[in-house]
């Protein structure tokens, strides 16, 4: 609910914006330091975790099928996004995870029964032929496997909105806590013997933890309360367009014409049937890269 205080609503507007800018740093973080995709992952997330839990001080553990789905999701969701911005391009990976808002719309009427509408119908299309624009061309092996990497992620992605549409408030502030937990967990058989940090990749993985995922969130929280869903959802859009710029400035990383191409009509799509219908679909529910 928009709060009628119109500094509040600016001031809301700023610290949704702030945290869409320190998302959008997830690119340059992840592919600035030459440490593995599951390494980077699991400091990130552990180091996410304890801010997290700083930072919203979760005290319970919803019992729910729903909460246990959004936390697999998450920590899914994160680990993917690193390997698929490790393995292909920083904006083929976050264009290709904004398409789970595609995948949400589709589920919805399955497993939500929530009706879908012609305007509904019309986004998803255009957004899916956004997609494919993603696989064309010639890529290499490892380039083509990220941006398979990068759509799983926006299953994801999916799967996370919409548990999360039965858990609100502290319930959604324990996911993405405990997410971040389940993510590091699960990621350290696998690093255990690599462990070893330079002292470069230390600073960034700590910026990426404290600031980019646990900074970002808290913020998005504060914000949230004083502008609407359809604002946070369309302001929430600078992290897709910022992140491939700051990779594209600082790393000389070109996207192919063809995934700006698709990247543009994804995020139309989306920002089009957000504004027809009015409200956010994932503005409670922020890119959990």
């Amino acid at each position: 609910m928009t709060a009628s205080d119109p500094r509040l609503r600016r001031g809301g507007l700023l610290l949704v914006a702030g945290a869409a800018l320190l998302w959008s740093t997830g690119g340059i973080g992840i592919k600035g330091i030459p440490d593995g995709p599951l390494k980077v992952a699991f400091y990130r997330s552990a180091i996410a975790a304890v801010a997290l839990a700083l930072f919203f001080r979760p005290r319970r553990v919803p019992r729910s099928a729903a909460f246990g789905a959004a936390l697999i999701c998450y920590a899914a969701c994160l680990v993917t996004f690193v390997v698929a911005t490790k393995w292909t391009t920083a904006a083929n990976a976050i264009f290709l995870q904004y398409g789970g808002v595609v995948w949400v719309l589709l589920l919805s009427p399955l497993l939500l029964k929530e009706p879908l509408v012609r305007r509904d119908v019309i986004a998803v299309g255009v957004a899916l032929a956004g997609l494919t624009l993603f696989f064309l061309g010639d890529l290499d092996t490892r380039g083509r496997a990220g941006d398979l990497m990068g759509l799983l992620s926006s299953f994801f992605f999916a799967g996370l909105v919409l548990s999360l549409r039965g858990v609100r408030g502290a319930g959604a502030e324990a996911a993405v806590t405990y997410g971040n937990v389940l993510a590091a967990a699960a990621l350290l058989p696998f690093v255990w013997n690599d462990l070893a940090l330079s002292a470069k990749s230390a600073g960034v993985l700590a910026f990426l933890g404290v600031f980019q995922l646990a900074g970002a969130y808290a913020l998005f929280v504060a914000g949230i309360r004083h502008v609407t869903a359809t604002e946070a959802s369309i302001v929430g859009m600078l992290e897709p367009i910022a992140n491939p710029i700051w990779v594209l400035l600082l790393l000389g990383e070109r996207p192919s014409g063809a995934a700006i191409a698709g990247g543009a009509v994804v995020l139309a799509a989306i920002a089009w049937r957000t504004l027809a219908a009015g409200r956010g679909t994932v503005a409670e529910v922020p890119p959990p890269d």
